[in-house]
């Protein structure tokens, strides 16, 4: 059975996310009422993850750029499931074509939230290339809203994703 690298969300995550929500909030379709809350927060779990300090991110200073070094972070909040998918606008993945993609998922009670608490689990449950992506299959998957999106994803299962535990060894030989 796979084992998930998991991220215990803290307050000062928390508080520091939602100070920095106006400045960094994307014009596009909202799916959710806690979007840009949730992206922030992946990003801190990824660089507590990768670099021992959730204070080591690039949120504001990466805005229309890949969230770290050829590292794409793409993040929801879901009850965690290794069903659910990696999904990555098909407008997005033509624009940019970051070398990684690690899909993060912050493990809330319901699909509807509409908060995040202190002691949440964000799940880092895998990782997959842009050529991976490119490969993928597209969907429109709705909106937490109600309704269709109105915009196609590509997406991988995260159960059919690369395993967290070979990553930085791949990320550390990538040219």
């Amino acid at each position: 059975m796979r084992t998930y690298p998991k991220i215990i969300i803290s307050q000062a995550m928390i508080d520091e996310a939602k100070n920095r929500i106006q400045n960094v909030k994307v014009n596009r379709t909202i799916a959710s009422k806690i979007d840009t809350l949730t992206g922030i927060l992946g990003e801190y779990a990824f660089a507590q993850y990768f670099y021992s300090d959730w204070r080591k991110n690039r949120v504001g200073a990466n805005k229309g750029e890949v969230d770290f070094d050829n590292i794409e972070i793409k993040t929801s909040a879901f009850p965690f499931r290794d069903t659910l998918n990696l999904l990555v606008r098909e407008d997005y993945a033509q624009k940019r074509k970051p070398p990684f993609y690690v899909q993060i998922i912050i493990d809330v009670d319901t699909r509807n939230a509409n908060h995040i608490e202190a002691g949440t689990k964000a799940i880092i449950a895998g990782w997959a290339s842009h050529e991976e992506i490119d490969q993928a299959p597209l969907r429109d998957f709705g909106s937490k809203l109600g309704g269709k999106g109105g915009y196609r994803c590509f997406y991988i299962p995260i159960n059919k994703l690369h395993e967290m535990d070979n990553f930085e060894e791949v990320y550390k030989e990538y040219p």
